[in-house]
């Protein structure tokens, strides 16, 4: 990797198309040693994934890392809720954010940093509906299109 350069090991793509993000925060996480070695392999899938606020500290649920495979004994729990590293001031602001209906925290990416951190990308999200879901996909597939012809006549 150059300087200042991120490698992204996976992204939520059905968050995109579920929920409106309105704001993204970068987050540290507490990780063991076999999930470092998971996340590194690639082996970690945000589908279905949140965040939520206890206690003043914000907690990733749901976020599946398989075992590592030469972990042995030491091997971690898949999908155990594992801690973000957030600082005080932005879990109050997130703590506020949540409070209001409609509006949930979650992980957008998970990225290696240029000096080796694994952090995680949250958005706070507003659910789409329907209708809104079905205005996107046909936006994107006329956009499509419209690239699609630019290159044959190009």
């Amino acid at each position: 990797m150059q300087k200042n350069e991120t490698k992204t090991i996976t992204t939520n793509r059905k968050a995109f198309h579920e929920y409106f993000i309105e704001e993204k925060f970068t987050a540290g996480i507490a990780l063991q040693g076999t999930e470092v070695k998971a996340i590194r392999a690639g082996q970690v899938n945000l589908k279905d994934s949140y965040a939520r606020v206890v206690k003043h500290e914000v907690f990733l649920v749901k976020c599946h890392i398989a075992p590592y495979d030469f972990g042995g004994y030491a091997n971690h729990e898949p999908e155990r809720e594992r801690r973000l590293l957030l600082q005080k001031k932005e879990i109050r602001r997130l703590e506020r954010v949540l409070d209001t209906p409609g509006i949930t925290l979650v992980p957008l990416s998970i990225f290696i940093t240029e000096c080796g951190k694994i952090k995680v990308e949250l958005g706070v999200a507003r659910g789409k509906k329907q209708y809104d879901k079905r205005q996107a996909l046909a936006k994107r597939q006329a956009h499509r299109e419209i690239e699609h012809f630019r290159k044959d006549h190009i």
